[in-house]
C-alpha cells in the first residue's frame, strides 16, 4: 500500500531424482510473487540445452500446464520474477536472462540493483557488446562471460566477476552442468539453500522452500558462491568478510513475506518487535490497533501486545487485486484503494484508532486510508509507521524515490500529520529499526539515516541515475 517495489525474486532447482523442475519453479515462483508482479519467467536445462519462457504478467498468467510440460523435465532450472527499478519494459528486461557464448551458454536471475550498472555498460559497449535490455541486470552475465574466457571454470568466472560487481546481488546462474548461488559480499538481498529429497533448491526466500516441501538447509552467506553439481555441493568462500554485511533492514519491514526466515530472524518475529518499539517510542490512549493489510497486521500486533490495547481487524482486503504500486498513474492507485480495502466498521466506529502500517512514503495513499476509517466512524486516528521516515533515495535494490519525492524530505512530521489528516503521528525510530532482528547487526538503513554502506552513483540524482542506464541504448 505504500507505493513501494523491490525488485524481484529467484529460485532454482538442481535435481538429482528426476523431480519435475519447471513445476517445482512454478510453485516456487508462486510463493515468491509478492516481490515482483511484472514478469516472470522460467529457464529448463534438459541436458544442455536451455529452454526459457518468460513474459510480462504474474506467474499464472505466464505458465500452465501445457507450457510447462512443454519444457521437459530437464535436471536444472532458474526462475524469477520482477518488479524492475531500472529499466521499465515489462517484456523486454524479464529475466532470466539466457546467453550464449563461446564457452557453452548460461542462464541468470538477480535480484538485486548494481551501483555501476552504467559505468560497466558503457565499458562492453565500447568493446563492441551490444545490449539487448534496458536492465542493469545485463552487465552481469557480459562480466561473467567476459573473466570465462580465461578461466577454468565458470565459479572461477563468477568470482573475478564479482571484482568489478558493485551493489546489490543475489545471483542463481545455470550453466549446462551446473546451478550457482551468489550473495554480494554485503549480502543485501536474502538467499537461502534448501533441499528436496536428493535435490538442492535455492530460493530468495524460505517460504518459497515451505511451498515446495523442501527443508531449509541455511543462508548463502554474504559473498559466497554456492556450486552444485554431479559432484554434489560445495562453496566458494573468497569474497566472505569482504565488506560489512548489510542486509536490507526493509526486507524484515515491508518486502518479505512474514513466514520467512531471513539469516536465521523471522520476519514475523522482527516486524511484531517494530510495533512494540512503536509503542514504547510513540504511546497514545486509544481503543483499538488496526493494521494495514498484509505488512503492518504483524506490527499492529505487536503494538497491541506492548501497549495492552486490544487489535482488532480494522481492513478487509480483496484477494483479487495486485498490489497497488502494480497501477503506474498516481490516480489509478488512489482510486484502487477503495477496492482493495474495506474498513470493517463494526471495529473502528465511535473508537479512537491506532492505525498501523509498514511505512510512509508519499503520504498520498496514508491519508486516502485514514479518511476511509473516518468515514467508518472513528474518532481519532492515530497513525504509526513500523519504519522511520524515508529522507534519502536507495540504490540496492528498491524503488525509493529521489528525495524530491519523499515527504518526509518536504515536510515536517507536524506537517505530514496534518496532510494525512490524523491525530497524531509517530514514525519507528532508525535506532529500533536496527534491532528488529535476532541477528540484529550489519544492516543497511541508508534510506533513513543516509548511511550508504557503499558509494552512491554521484554524477546526479537517482531519477536521473535509473533513467540513464534504461535510456543507454537510445
Amino acid at each position: 500500500m505504500s507505493n513501494i517495489h523491490e525488485e524481484c525474486g529467484v529460485f532454482g532447482v538442481y535435481s538429482r531424482d528426476g523431480l519435475d523442475v519447471a513445476s517445482l519453479c512454478y510453485y516456487g515462483l508462486y510463493a515468491l510473487q509478492h516481490r515482483g508482479q511484472e514478469s516472470s519467467g522460467i529457464a529448463v536445462n534438459d541436458d544442455g540445452v536451455i529452454h526459457c519462457i518468460k513474459g510480462a504478467g504474474l506467474v499464472n498468467e505466464i505458465f500452465n500446464k501445457d507450457v510447462l510440460a512443454g519444457m521437459g523435465r530437464g535436471q536444472m532450472a532458474v526462475a524469477h520474477v520482477r518488479y524492475g527499478t531500472v529499466g521499465n519494459d515489462r517484456r523486454l528486461n524479464a529475466q532470466p536472462l539466457v546467453v550464449n557464448h563461446v564457452k557453452g551458454r548460461m542462464a541468470l536471475a538477480h535480484n538485486g540493483a548494481l551501483t555501476n550498472a552504467g559505468e560497466l555498460r558503457e565499458q562492453f559497449e565500447m568493446h563492441g557488446s551490444i545490449f539487448h535490455t534496458t536492465s542493469d541486470t545485463e552487465v552481469i552475465p557480459y562480466a561473467i562471460t567476459r573473466e570465462r574466457l580465461t578461466s577454468s571454470s565458470i565459479e572461477e568466472a563468477i568470482s573475478r566477476a564479482m571484482n568489478a560487481l558493485k551493489g546489490a546481488y543475489s545471483l542463481i546462474v545455470m550453466s549446462p552442468s551446473k546451478l550457482i548461488a551468489v550473495r554480494d559480499p554485503h549480502g543485501f538481498r536474502p538467499l537461502c539453500i534448501g533441499e528436496l529429497e536428493n535435490s538442492v533448491i535455492f530460493a530468495s526466500e524460505s517460504c518459497a522452500l515451505d511451498a515446495i516441501g523442501a527443508r531449509f538447509v541455511r543462508d548463502v552467506e554474504p559473498g559466497e558462491i554456492v556450486i552444485v553439481d554431479k559432484d554434489g555441493m560445495r562453496s566458494d568462500r573468497t569474497h566472505v568478510g569482504a565488506a560489512q554485511k548489510s542486509t536490507c533492514v526493509f526486507e524484515y519491514i515491508y518486502f518479505a513475506r512474514p513466514d520467512s526466515v531471513i539469516d536465521g530472524s523471522s520476519v514475523h518475529v522482527a516486524r511484531a518487535r517494530a510495533g512494540a518499539f512503536l509503542a514504547l517510542e510513540h504511546p497514545v490512549q486509544a481503543d483499538v490497533v488496526v493494521g494495514v493489510p498484509d505488512s503492518g497486521l504483524d506490527a499492529a500486533l505487536g503494538f497491541a501486545r506492548q501497549s495492552g490495547i486490544p487489535y482488532g481487524i480494522g481492513f478487509i482486503k480483496s484477494k483479487y487485486i495486485a498490489r497497488t504500486f502494480i497501477e503506474p498513474v498516481q490516480a489509478d492507485r488512489e482510486k484502487l484503494v477503495r477496492i482493495k480495502l474495506n474498513p470493517v466498521s463494526a471495529t473502528v466506529r465511535g473508537k479512537r484508532v491506532v492505525l498501523v502500517d509498514d511505512s510512509i512514503v508519499r503520504g498520498t495513499t496514508s491519508a486516502r486510508i485514514v479518511g476511509l476509517l473516518r468515514e467508518a466512524g472513528a474518532t481519532e486516528v492515530h497513525m504509526r509507521s513500523s519504519a522511520p521516515a524515508f529522507k534519502n533515495p536507495c540504490y540496492f535494490g528498491t524503488d525509493i524515490d529521489s528525495r524530491d519525492k519523499l515527504i518526509a524530505c518536504q515536510y515536517t512530521e507536524e506537517e505530514i500529520r496534518t496532510m494525512l489528516g490524523a491525530d497524531s503521528l509517530g514514525y519507528l525510530s532508525c535506532d529500533s529499526a536496527k534491532l528488529l532482528a535476532d541477528n540484529s547487526h550489519g544492516f543497511c538503513t541508508a534510506c533513513f539515516d543516509g548511511n550508504y554502506p557503499e558509494t552512491p552513483p554521484t554524477s546526479c540524482g537517482k531519477s536521473k541515475y535509473e533513467r540513464r542506464i534504461s535510456e543507454a541504448e537510445a
